[in-house]
């Protein structure tokens, strides 16, 4: 049996024994403490991160191709769930859409061409519109909206309350600046 066979062997093990499911972290650590798979070490540096979390997903998609041939599972890939299901309704002669997260996990190619820099900026990419989130979803509160609101329900909404509290109109000087504050960084983020 290949190594590889014997991955998935283990992954269908595990997964088959939590039908709730299991986060990308837990099933790192249910593996890590296998003793069999040595990849799953290093986890402190972030390029070594990577080539792990691409290798836990290479099998899982793997496993998945291989639970659907067989018609009786599916399997939900994402790192924060990963769970078995009963297999999907057959879709008859139509065919499966494309899933581009599966074609590029499935691809070693992409393991191999992604170098430490790479990783690196994939992170400060990753950081830079998490901050962008942070920094919009607050604005937002400032303004008494939610997170749906679209750009004219924004405007809108900061017009009402600089009118309500714009120095000139008698208004809080403070106030007025934080709802000022909040525009500057919603219109930041509709360019970003």
């Amino acid at each position: 049996m290949r190594e590889d066979d014997a991955l998935i062997g283990l992954l269908w093990t595990v997964l088959r024994g939590h039908p709730a499911g299991m986060s990308e972290y837990r099933l790192l650590q249910r593996l890590a403490g296998t003793g069999q798979n040595e990849w799953v070490t290093g986890l402190s540096d972030p390029h070594a991160l990577f080539q792990c979390h691409f290798l836990l997903f290479h099998h899982l998609y793997r496993l998945r191709e291989r639970l659907r041939r067989e018609g009786a599972f599916d399997l939900a890939i994402h790192c924060l769930n990963i769970r078995l299901l009963p297999a999907a309704a057959s879709g008859g002669d139509l065919p499966a859409p494309h899933d581009a997260l599966a074609a590029y996990y499935l691809d070693l190619d992409n393991l191999a061409r992604t170098s430490a820099q790479d990783v690196a900026q994939m992170l400060a990419g990753f950081w830079r519109r998490f901050s962008a989130t942070a920094g919009r979803l607050q604005a937002l509160a400032v303004l008494g909206l939610d997170e749906t609101a679209g750009y004219p329900e924004i405007r809108r909404r900061y017009r009402e309350l600089a009118m309500v509290h714009h120095p000139d109109r008698g208004g809080d000087h403070e106030k007025f600046q934080e709802i000022s504050a909040a525009m500057e960084t919603l219109t930041r983020c509709r360019r970003q």
